[in-house]
């Protein structure tokens, strides 16, 4: 008979997330508890994120601390410790650590199933990225505050100091670290979500994001000036997000204008750092979120029909 069908027909992801009753803000808040729980049982993302970054800054300041410091005094005030100098690093890598291993999480869910289950779902695919970006980005403010704290602790062991002297920009600084930190964290979230996405495996998705992030770190304003750095390195450095992460914490924290990749007079002292520092970060996040973005719905509209 005309106009009768065996069955459905295949799902249309328009339609399924049409048919969800819930708002794109609460499935992004659902998708963000499910993902911190996840995350926060996985004894490996804890070490990662938590532990590996804590035994790097000692390390480094033990041991690049007697070596580097003539070379940090030489583009920062005499007076400026390596350990101040070197917190905005560890901030940052302790961030790319978290962020690195985003991935891992959706190409858990894609060996198990449950991406398939999450993608026929009537749940707003941008909420669910969403949802999983902010599970990471409570990881990051936490570990952010974790390495100042350890931070303070080294310099005052070392020298003394107190917190004017490990701080410049007082609290107003304390806030601006950790925009700076989840701006940057977001860069390699949605980074190591394309790799997630594109390859389907764990491994691949550990090996591509190390391959890249951590290479990155030494090339870069984190360790040295950049000054002291091959010209090569140098000119690398200008479109690495890593030299902009570690520019902008650093100038909050030393209270001064220290961009290391072009020079910028339009604003006045630290701001001179801190607003391109951001804007960039900004723009590499637009770019690569919405790449993964992208690469989410393209997956949704192949596996739901």
């Amino acid at each position: 008979m005309s106009g009768v069908t065996d069955g459905p027909g295949p799902i249309d992801s328009d339609s399924a997330k049409r048919a969800s009753g819930n708002s794109s803000t609460t499935d992004a808040r659902i998708s963000f508890k499910r993902w911190l729980v996840k995350t926060s049982r996985n004894p490996y993302v804890t070490f990662t994120s938590l532990v590996q970054p804590i035994v790097f800054f000692v390390l480094m300041a033990e041991v690049l601390g007697a070596i580097a410091g003539g070379a940090v005094s030489q583009s920062v005030p005499s007076d400026v410790t390596y350990v101040t100098y070197l917190t905005p690093a560890i901030v940052i890598q302790s961030a790319l650590a978290a962020a690195a291993v985003s991935g891992i999480g959706l190409v858990d869910d894609m060996e198990t199933g449950m991406f398939d289950k999450t993608l026929i779902s009537p749940m707003n695919r941008g909420a669910m990225f969403v949802g999983k970006i902010l599970s990471e980005v409570v990881r990051i403010t936490v570990q952010t505050g974790i390495i100042l704290g350890l931070g303070y602790l080294l310099l005052t062991l070392e020298s003394g100091a107190s917190v004017a002297q490990y701080l410049q920009t007082g609290s107003f600084g304390v806030l601006g670290i950790f925009v700076v930190t989840v701006i940057f964290g977001g860069v390699f979230m949605a980074y190591s979500n394309i790799v997630a996405l594109v390859t389907r495996d764990r491994e691949a998705t550990v090996m591509i994001a190390n391959l890249l992030t951590f290479p990155l770190l030494f090339i870069s304003s984190a360790f040295l000036p950049l000054d002291v750095l091959p010209g090569w390195i140098q000119a690398v450095a200008v479109a690495n997000p890593i030299t902009y992460g570690v520019d902008g914490i650093r100038a909050l924290m030393l209270g001064q204008d220290v961009l290391s990749v072009f020079e910028v007079t339009a604003f006045a002292g630290f701001w001179n750092t801190v607003i391109p520092a951001i804007a960039v970060l900004l723009a590499f996040n637009v770019v690569l979120g919405g790449i993964a973005v992208g690469l989410l719905n393209r997956a949704s509209r192949a596996d739901v029909q």
